[in-house]
């Protein structure tokens, strides 16, 4: 497994937590913020499993 699919993996869901809380204390940057880090998340995500494909092949 690629490391940017761990770190995209990590991304992903310290956006959920982000999101989450932005929520619960009404703070819609904070709930930005983390919408965004979850799409940084998934595209990296996307890269590394490019990468992994690439390397079993």
């Amino acid at each position: 497994m690629d490391k940017d699919r761990v770190i995209g993996t990590a991304k992903v869901v310290k956006g959920k937590v982000k999101v989450a809380v932005g929520k619960v204390i009404g703070d819609a940057k904070l709930e930005g913020e983390g919408k965004a880090e979850k799409v940084e998340g998934k595209v990296q995500n996307a890269v590394g499993s490019i990468k992994d494909t690439i390397h079993d092949a």
